[in-house]
């Protein structure tokens, strides 16, 4: 382990892609979030916030970094 990775903290947060379970839509969310995220397409609920990390209703598609 180099220095800098010592010294500077990396982000435990990241963006996923998630899928709908109603109509099958993708999108990118942020995992912390802190508002109800809905589909734009159907406006099934996709995540939840609870304090740190959200509650993801729909299926995790791929981990954005």
């Amino acid at each position: 382990m180099s220095e800098w990775s010592k010294l500077i903290p990396k982000p435990r947060s990241v963006f996923l892609r998630v899928k709908c379970p109603k109509c099958g839509n993708e999108q990118q969310i942020f995992s912390n979030a802190v508002n109800k995220i809905t589909c734009n397409v159907c406006g099934e609920v996709l995540a939840e916030p609870s304090g740190g990390r959200a509650k993801i209703k729909g299926d995790v598609q791929a981990v954005l970094e």
